[in-house]
């Protein structure tokens, strides 16, 4: 159960500005999940994945959610993100890109593969940014940063790798991302040029498993529970509260 709480707490923090009820489930806007994300709201339907499915779920009404249907992934799918009407799903094997024009069943666009990792992935302009990492479950994996041009949802092209130390969940705010290390750390850096992405700052203490990126705040989970932190564009980052995570 503690992983449920750190799920819904986490979705509900990102909700900035509205009101989950009235708006994430009423179309008036959507929630902000972290990368490491299973589910998705996007206008009046609900995505999760599980396994090696995705799931459609009509939200409309609040008080009658309706189960619409589920679409087998050729992979182990373990992330959601959704991008301009596109759910950019994460697999151990690849990006699954699928098209929303008919919401109520998503089309398969493109897949694109790389090593066996487990891999978030999240997307900004013509970019999809993947993080894949070695580990349990992913013992065969690399430590990286792969950086996707996705300005043809059809067609996503790789374009460049940087390497990281074990990276897990990722999140960008304007010209700035920010990246969990783990147990290593969590890094924030400057991807004003995709193809010269560079480290502003780099906190080896502050154990990150994934984040979300507000206006001038990030929501970090780590294995201490949830912590929020203002940031600037220097990337100095000052504690602003913390919500403990018992530890079983």
């Amino acid at each position: 159960m503690k992983h449920i709480y750190i799920v819904l707490i986490f979705f509900l923090l990102a909700c900035e500005g509205s009101s989950v009820g009235d708006s994430a489930f009423n179309g008036g806007s959507n929630g902000q999940g972290g990368s490491l994300a299973r589910f998705t709201i996007t206008g009046n339907y609900l995505y999760t994945v599980d396994k090696s499915n995705l799931k459609t779920f009509k939200i409309s009404d609040s008080q009658n959610p309706t189960y619409v249907g589920s679409q087998k992934i050729d992979a182990f799918a373990e992330t959601i993100f959704p991008f301009k009407n596109n759910l950019l799903i994460g697999t151990r094997t690849g990006m699954f890109i699928f098209g929303l024009e008919t919401p109520e069943k998503p089309e398969l666009l493109s897949v694109y593969r790389h090593f066996a990792s487990c891999d978030p992935v999240v997307a900004d302009g013509n970019y999809a940014y993947v993080t894949l990492r070695n580990g349990t479950p992913c013992q065969r994996g690399v430590n990286q940063l792969d950086v996707i041009d996705i300005s043809s949802m059809r067609n996503p092209i790789f374009v460049k790798s940087y390497q990281m130390v074990n990276p897990h969940g990722l999140g960008v705010k304007g010209n700035t991302m920010f990246l969990c290390e783990g147990n290593r750390g969590f890094k924030v850096l400057d991807k004003t040029d995709p193809l010269n992405i560079k480290e502003i700052s780099y906190n080896q203490d502050l154990k990150a498993m994934d984040v979300i990126p507000l206006t001038d705040r990030v929501i970090i989970t780590g294995k201490d529970g949830i912590n929020q932190y203002q940031y600037t564009a220097k990337g100095e980052m000052k504690l602003l509260s913390t919500i403990k995570v018992e530890q079983n």
